[in-house]
């Protein structure tokens, strides 16, 4: 073989490509010019002066002052290997090259061990090829350098080579083997160098067997591992640690501490690595208490100032959360080395105390240790943490000085520093350096888009990502979802969901949840409902998505009834839940849901949260609770721009306009500045108050005193204001004026100033930009046939409804929505389809005889119909929000309000109708309709018993808000046609009248009805009473023994809501004709 040769300038030029490692430099020591230095004084010598004394014994040999020898050399080798000196090694190895010495087997054996453990293994290697005879020892130094420095396949290839050579094993090379077999978890060829450790006779050595139980060990083949433990002749506390250690590697860290049990009652006393091993497995628990019993164990064996020790007890609180305690024990060191900086570092850093860990990085620097990369990235966590740009920056500059930037952990934290400190160009362009890309780089530059709303970006990367055949994990796969459910890419998102079952993901449930949001957010619950149905295991952020997604797009009642069923599989909700419950109450106005959830939230202890708070008060004041939504909105601990924003909102679209502007001036006070919604409902608030001149000053000093440019919104309500306020000309100069584009919401508010104002020009103006922007709205259609049809102009809206025709736009119906004992009733116009119809229908008759009387008056103009005025009338009274009143009326306890929902704009005519109503049966009536929240209150009624007593004993009976003079006007003349009904003359009819009290309180008539019309078998309804303005079924209860002083027993009359307890509640006995 060619002899290896290597000049002195070629083997420095590699110095800056190598580790280094500072030491203390010694004063240099004059030698004397003729002295042959012994190999032990050598050893001495370089031991304590490091390599400044070892650059001075080689310049010394150079100038022939020092004899060199192959003794000499080895013993300068011995010292660069200890202290991993490869600059001070390649001058040896110069010097050797240079005397000639390159052939003694022990100078060679000792330069290929050093190459080995400084990772030089070219130079290694080449030593070992060219070596005359093959060296077990240069093997064993080969295979040692590649196992310690993880490099289990080339270790494996070493030693095949090394085998087919025919040099055998000893017990010094099977440990390198077999470690290297552990690190790439290669069982069968561990197995096979097993086999050669029992021919040969090495399976006794303590160091084989031990290297054997961490290979089966860490390849779970935990019974071989214990098996082959048990069969060491004597268990020693090295054969215990390498088991423990093996075990607290794999995760399986309670058994690590049986075991460490087991070991202490064999008699066997714990080393500072047992201890240390121990701690660990602690720290895996998150087992604190565990981890402080170790402490004192620690303490009392004398291990506590044992610097490994040390470490390990610093680590193991900080990954505990117990910073404090890390810190002090971190402080009880005597001289805390690099592990022990960044152990404690590292541990603020997880734990989220990202300025403690920068406190401490600038006390290690302070101490003159040096950080090393690991140091380094927790620095950049915390910077990331904080978002300390600056900082970060130079951190990276102390990394490139260092030399690690091709170190790809080092990449992936620079990656992710830049990210969270939102410098995506920086990261992408550190991304773009890294020589050697894996999975987790790729991460960290998705999440880093993601993260920062470059969500095209995200999933172009991961497209590149998966042609170029990387691969992917379930990080990506979420990561990626949450991009494409932010971009609404149902595609994008239905292939992502296909890849995860092609790729075995689909049973994961962090993938199956980012699933379950991305479709929710695409606005396809059927999909995201499929995919639920089929998760093996629902969890609460899968329950949470779907409650979310039914929540946002409309269905609240399914988010109710999957609530239901979470409840009853046990899941404790959290705030995020309730919120998503609160807000699909909100928009059903389900008064009384909501009103529950709101008790789940107190159940609980959700009320100091400020989502489920301010989630709380949407509801209430979207549910027509304001008085309600006023209490939740004070018990909320600290109020944010939200809460105040949902609270001025709430008062905006309740009509509260000036009590919605103190409350922004009350803002305003306490230091909390407005963002652009805070001012839309200040906006809206004057709006609804016609405080046009408040408007003006807000709308012009936003953008001065609150540093917010008005947008698309603010603009709307503004034009919307002046053409209410009937300053049409204002409002158009306004639009004119914009800086950008005016949007539908600026041209529909037009519109609609131009048909209160009945201005044709404005709404045709209105309507074509309107039905440019959004030819599929059927509004805008409608509201300009009205202003054609207000003017008269009916060729006009023939013209129109013959557009919406041929467009095949349909008008939106009418639609109102009433809560009623935690159900939701429909209603349209004219609707029958209700079990209670008749009794709704002969409800609202009787309201329109009633406010007839009062002076109402329907307003038949409003309807553009070509029909008869009775039939206009007639459609009017039968709108949908009136079904729904009258339905609340007959199906709710008296005083209760009445909560209506419509999908439109109340009509005028609904509106003067409920003005009545509200009056006439001393009730609140609330109506939501598109726009805002209108409040009918009539007035308050005394409720006073009092006790009537005539001759057909009449017994108790409540005063149901009745007054005499609604007796005198409405209670005779319908008794009269009552008795006329019944065939009576006029002698019977004034001798009833004569028996009856002149004026008892709450009676207003009685109308008998068919008995078969009962529902319960033991009564038979007989009629129905007008109690105050209330109609209550009454019933007669059969085969009942005749009451005490009560004359004719034929008909008793019961009220239905007291039937339970009959004998306390007669109301009064009538006779048969």
């Amino acid at each position: 073989m060619i002899k290896w040769s290597i000049k002195i300038w070629s083997l420095l030029s590699l110095q800056n490509h190598l580790r280094q490692r500072p030491y203390l430099t010694f004063e240099p020591v004059t030698l004397p010019t003729t002295f042959l230095f012994p190999a032990k004084f050598i050893q001495s010598y370089v031991k304590f002066g490091g390599d400044q004394q070892i650059a001075t014994i080689l310049s010394s040999i150079h100038k022939g002052s020092l004899t060199p020898s192959s003794i000499s050399y080895s013993k300068l080798l011995s010292q660069c290997i200890a202290s991993k000196s490869v600059s001070s090694g390649m001058e040896v190895h110069a010097h050797v090259v240079r005397f000639g010495l390159s052939e003694d087997r022990n100078v060679r054996n000792h330069l290929v061990n050093l190459y080995s453990k400084c990772r030089c293994f070219g130079y290694a290697r080449k030593l070992v090829e060219e070596s005359t005879e093959p060296d077990l020892v240069s093997w064993s130094a080969l295979i040692s350098g590649y196992a310690q420095n993880g490099l289990g396949k080339e270790a494996i290839w070493a030693f095949h080579e090394m085998h087919l050579l025919g040099v055998k094993c000893n017990e010094f090379t099977f440990p390198s083997v077999l470690k290297a077999c552990s690190v790439t978890k290669d069982l069968g060829l561990g197995k096979q160098v097993h086999g050669i450790v029992v021919v040969t006779g090495f399976e006794f050595d303590v160091f084989v067997a031990n290297t054997l139980i961490v290979l089966y060990a860490k390849c779970e083949e935990f019974r071989d591992s214990r098996r082959l433990f048990y069969a060491i002749p004597e268990q020693g506390v090295v054969s215990w640690n390498a088991l423990l250690s093996s075990y607290v590697q794999c995760g399986f860290c309670g058994e690590a501490l049986d075991l460490f049990q087991e070991m202490v009652l064999n008699g066997i006393s714990p080393n500072e690595f047992s201890l240390s091993s121990i701690l660990s497995a602690c720290s895996g628990l998150g087992n604190g208490g565990q981890g402080k019993k170790m402490h004192g164990y620690l303490v009392k064996l004398g291990y506590d100032y044992d610097p490994f020790s040390a470490n390990a007890l610093v680590d193991m609180y900080a990954k505990v959360g117990d910073i404090e305690d890390a810190i002090i024990v971190f402080e009880e060191i005597a001289q805390p080395d690099i592990v022990s900086w960044n152990a404690v570092i590292a541990g603020c850093v997880f734990h989220g105390n990202h300025d403690w860990a920068l406190k401490l990085f600038g006390q290690m620097r302070r101490s003159e240790t040096r950080p090393n990369m690991f140091t380094l990235s927790s620095a950049l966590k915390a910077c990331a943490g904080m978002g300390l740009k600056e900082l970060g920056r130079q951190l990276h500059s102390r990394l490139i000085k260092m030399d690690t930037e091709s170190d790809l952990f080092v990449g992936v934290g620079l990656v992710d520093m830049y990210s969270k400190c939102h410098m995506m160009h920086e990261a992408r362009m550190v991304f773009n350096l890294m020589p050697n890309k894996d999975l987790i780089a790729y991460n960290a530059v998705i999440s880093g888009h993601s993260h920062n709303g470059e969500d095209m970006e995200a999933v172009s990367l991961f497209a590149e990502m998966h042609k170029e055949g990387i691969g992917f994990n379930q990080t990506t796969l979420c990561t990626v979802l949450k991009s494409t459910a932010s971009l609404e890419a149902i595609n994008v998102s239905r292939q992502l969901h296909a890849l995860s079952v092609k790729f075995g993901f689909h049973s994961d449930i962090y993938v199956i949840n980012s699933i379950l949001d991305a479709y929710g957010k695409c606005s396809h619950l059927d999909d995201a409902t499929r995919t639920f149905e089929e998760c093996p295991i629902g969890d609460l952020v899968a329950f949470t998505s779907m409650i979310t997604a039914y929540s946002q797009y409309g269905q609240g009642e399914e988010a109710l009834k999957l609530y239901l069923q979470m409840h009853d599989m046990g899941i404790k909700p959290d705030p995020f839940v309730c919120s998503s419950l609160l807000n699909a109450c909100a928009n059903l106005s389900a008064y009384e849901q909501g009103k529950q959830v709101h008790v789940h939230a107190l159940k609980f202890g959700f009320m100091s949260d400020v989502f489920a708070g301010n989630s709380i008060v949407n509801m209430y004041t979207k549910c027509g609770s304001i008085d309600d939504a006023d209490r939740a909105f004070s018990e909320i601990p600290e109020r944010g721009i939200v809460s105040w924003s949902a609270m001025i909102g709430g008062l905006a679209q309740h009509g509260h306009g000036k009590r919605a502007l103190q409350l922004f001036n009350q803002m305003l006070k306490d230091d909390v500045s407005p963002n652009h919604i805070t001012l839309v409902s200040v906006l809206c608030a004057c709006n609804h108050g016609g405080l046009v001149s408040e408007a003006r000053e807000y709308f012009d000093s936003m953008r001065e005193l609150f540093g917010i440019e008005p947008t698309q919104e603010h603009y709307a309500c503004m034009i919307d204001l002046l053409g209410r306020a009937g300053k049409l000309d204002e409002a158009m100069e306004l639009v004119n004026t914009m800086p950008f584009e005016a949007n539908a919401s600026v041209w529909g508010a037009l519109l609609g100033a131009a048909r209160i104002h009945k201005n044709v020009h404005l709404g045709r103006h209105a309507a074509e930009m309107l039905l440019t922007l959004e030819p599929e709205k059927s509004g805008t259609h409608v509201l300009l046939a009205n202003i054609y049809a207000s003017a008269g102009m009916w060729e006009n809206v023939a013209k129109v409804r013959r557009l919406m025709k041929d467009s095949m736009v349909k008008k939106e119906p009418g639609m109102s929505w009433i809560e009623v004992k935690d159900k939701v009733y429909t209603f349209i116009v004219g609707d029958r389809s209700h079990s209670r119809s008749k009794e709704i229908y002969a409800k609202l008759d009787e309201l329109a005889a009633l406010m007839n009387k009062a002076g109402y008056v329907p307003m038949v103009e409003i309807d553009l119909h070509d029909l008869e005025q009775s039939e206009k009338e007639r459609l009017l009274f039968h709108h949908s929000e009136k079904l729904a009143v009258a339905f609340g009326l007959i199906a709710t306890p008296p005083g209760v309000p009445i909560r209506v929902k419509k999908n439109l704009r109340i009509c005028i005519d609904c509106h003067t109708a409920f003005k009545f109503i509200c009056k006439i049966v001393s009730r609140e009536i609330i109506v939501r309709d598109i726009n805002r929240f209108h409040h009918f209150k009539g007035e308050k009624k005394d409720r006073n018993r009092e006790r009537h007593r005539d001759r057909d004993r009449i017994h108790d009976f409540e005063n149901e808000r009745g007054t005499e003079q609604d007796y005198e006007k409405s209670g005779s003349r319908e008794r009269d046609d009552h008795e006329r009904d019944r065939g009576r003359g006029g002698r019977e009819r004034d001798r009833d009248r004569r028996r009856r009290p002149k004026k008892p309180r709450g009676f207003g008539f009685v109308q008998f009805v068919d008995p078969a019309d009962a529902a319960d078998a033991k009564y038979h309804m007989v009629g129905q009473i007008l109690l105050g303005r209330e109609l209550t079924v009454v019933f007669a209860e059969e085969n009942r023994k005749k009451p005490a002083g009560v004359t004719n027993w034929e008909r008793s009359i019961y009220c239905r809501e007291c039937l339970p307890s009959v004998d306390a509640t007669l109301i009064e006995t009538f006779h048969n004709a």
